[in-house]
């Protein structure tokens, strides 16, 4: 495993030399990129995310745009203006600091450090930025599974392969970015031997002991019921019309034109063909899977528009309405129930040295030496972690 040999090789370093670990690319999540706008014309560019001044201005100016069904892409409303991440320091400068700005640097506000405690560590352990260490940083606001995303991270491992003399390249993902590994699990299942996946994301068709519900206090026409107040219930699989109705007057300004954005009935396809390949996704049967997800936080589940004493007349308003919010164990993002979850196929094995590298990154308590013997599992192969996970 990548961070057992990290930390096995940190502790005899000053007597054995420099380690010589196998590479790593880091893929990040969802908001996890920097993201640069560049005039086509005059080749101009400026950072639009992140940033803190002139943020809100600068982001409706370049960042917003519009799917086209015709190529499964979000393209920009400007024309003139193309977005794309900056590769520079070996993919690590845009999943680093996400304002790397001199303001943030300076008051060092470590609200926008991203990857930066993770690559600081590794490169301690020795690993070497150019030949055992790249970042994969990749524009979030497209589809995970568009040739653009895919191909540049296929392009990223190779150049970690070749950089590192033809070792095994391990990836560590965040949040989005774990799907985006899985879809390329499943496009292209040669090359993956052992991804390390850093916080796994619940599966579309997961087995709720109780699924999360969209709850929506309507009031009723006259004559359509005796009550004039009703509590709507919406299952994940019946939520489309809510959406539908909640968005069919939506719309945005740009510019001096006016963008109508209803539901899209052509995202809502591509993403269920996203899913369809994630559910299919497998993990390979030489790989040691881990997972590691974070508790004792409150995480929102249900969520309930409107109220008895002021329910909703058009389901428009829901796009207005502040909802309220039921909570389960958690992350703060992710339902423990769901995240902990370990495929069928996959295999339990998480090193002592692992958590003795990654705890004073992710600043969590003790691990749990908790019973495993009915899993089989000798104990000295393993450590369940954590018994309780704050994320940084």
């Amino acid at each position: 495993m990548l961070f057992g040999d990290c930390c096995f090789r940190r502790r005899r370093r000053r007597a054995a030399g420099p380690p010589d670990p196998d590479p790593v690319v880091l893929v990040s999540g969802v908001g996890g990129s920097v993201l640069r706008a560049r005039i086509k014309k005059t080749k101009f560019e400026i950072l639009v995310w992140v940033r803190i001044f002139l943020a809100n201005m600068e982001f409706k100016k370049y960042i917003w745009s519009i799917y086209n069904p015709k190529t499964g892409y979000t393209e920009s409303w400007n024309e003139n203006v193309e977005i794309f991440v900056p590769d520079d320091d070996y993919g690590l400068y845009a999943i680093d600091v996400l304002d790397p700005s001199l303001f943030a640097k300076v008051c060092h506000l470590t609200d926008v450090y991203y990857f930066h405690d993770m690559i600081e560590m590794l490169v301690g352990c020795g690993y070497k930025k150019g030949t055992t260490l790249f970042g994969y940083g990749y524009d979030f606001r497209q589809s995970i599974r568009i040739d653009k995303l895919m191909d540049g991270l296929k392009e990223k491992l190779v150049t970690a392969y070749t950089a590192s003399g033809g070792k095994k390249v391990s990836l560590i993902s965040h949040s989005m970015g774990g799907l985006l590994i899985r879809v390329f699990m499943a496009l292209y299942p040669d090359l993956v031997e052992c991804p390390s996946i850093y916080e796994m994301l619940p599966n579309p068709e997961f087995k709720w002991k109780q699924p999360p519900l969209i709850r929506v206090w309507r009031k009723q026409i006259d004559g359509q019921d005796d009550l004039p107040v009703k509590l709507e219930t919406y299952a994940p699989t019946e939520s489309t019309t809510l959406f539908e109705e909640s968005l069919r007057n939506n719309k945005l300004e740009y510019g001096k034109k006016s963008v109508a954005l209803p539901f899209n009935l052509s995202i809502h396809s591509w993403a269920a063909k996203t899913r369809q390949i994630l559910d299919e996704a497998q993990i390979p049967d030489t790989v040691s899977f881990y997972n590691i997800y974070g508790i004792s936080n409150d995480t929102p589940y249900d969520v309930c528009y409107g109220s008895e004493t002021s329910p909703i007349c058009d389901l428009s308003e829901v796009c207005h309405t502040v909802p309220e919010y039921s909570y389960v164990d958690g992350d703060g993002t992710v339902p423990s129930e769901s995240a902990k979850v370990i495929p069928n196929n996959a295999t339990i094995y998480i090193l002592e040295q692992f958590f003795d590298i990654i705890h004073p990154s992710l600043q969590m308590g003790e691990p749990n030496y908790g019973d495993i013997s009915l899993l089989g599992i000798e104990v000295s192969d393993i450590i369940i972690v954590p018994a309780q996970l704050i994320l940084a």
